[in-house]
């Protein structure tokens, strides 16, 4: 279960930025809207988002230049879409599990979460990562607090086990961030290993388990 996947997502943009989309019908723009964004991930791996031009999105994706200005007119307008997408799924994931009652569950289930999130929408979670620099200042600012707002989510969690595990609770929580991104930034390397998203998952989960759970403070 996540906030967005990829089949809502194009609709979750589209109904986002209506006021800004010319395009009114809704299937194409639906259409139209995976061809720029799966063409803005290629181009950025390809040959660098700020070295991509909107005549190299309008060559990858077939449209005019007036036609992609019906759903984008600017690179910085088109960064502020894909952070938007990434900071709403991230902030909502962790309150689908605010009724789960023991923490350690709670924080399997927010990690297990996070990771198959960055699983489906792993081109996006790459491009803020390695790319947050191109966003416009506001946008940085709001990419950085997303992400301490899940890690104080987490850190909140990981205070409520008892017996108190040793090591501060934002520090650990820090630690689990950094897992998270290992797997979305570094895919290659699990690929080579054979590593699927599963095996990922299961492995930082028991490493998060056998920590928290058997770890008392002195």
């Amino acid at each position: 279960m996540t906030p967005l996947n990829g089949e809502n997502i194009w609709e979750y943009i589209l109904d986002r930025h209506a006021e800004r989309i010319g395009v009114k019908r809704r299937k194409p723009a639906l259409e139209n809207l995976e061809r720029i964004f799966v063409a803005t991930f290629r181009l950025a791996n390809d040959v660098g988002f700020r070295a991509m031009s909107l005549r190299d999105l309008c060559r990858e994706t077939g449209l005019s230049m007036g036609g992609l200005y019906g759903y984008i007119t600017s690179k910085d307008q088109l960064a502020e879409m894909i952070e938007d997408v990434v900071r709403h799924a991230t902030q909502a994931l962790p309150l689908l599990f605010v009724d789960v009652k023991s923490p350690l569950d709670r924080l399997e289930a927010m990690i297990r979460s996070s990771i198959y999130l960055s699983e489906v929408l792993q081109p996006w979670f790459y491009f803020v990562f390695m790319d947050s620099r191109v966003l416009q200042v506001e946008q940085r600012s709001m990419a950085k607090n997303s992400e301490l707002y899940v890690q104080t989510l987490i850190a909140a969690t990981i205070a409520e086990i008892e017996p108190k595990p040793q090591g501060d609770p934002t520090l650990l929580a820090a630690h689990c961030l950094a897992l998270f991104q290992d797997w979305y930034v570094k895919r290659w390397k699990y690929r080579a290993a054979k590593v699927n998203v599963d095996d990922f998952a299961d492995s930082v989960v028991s490493t998060a388990r056998g920590y928290l759970s058997m770890v008392k403070a002195p």
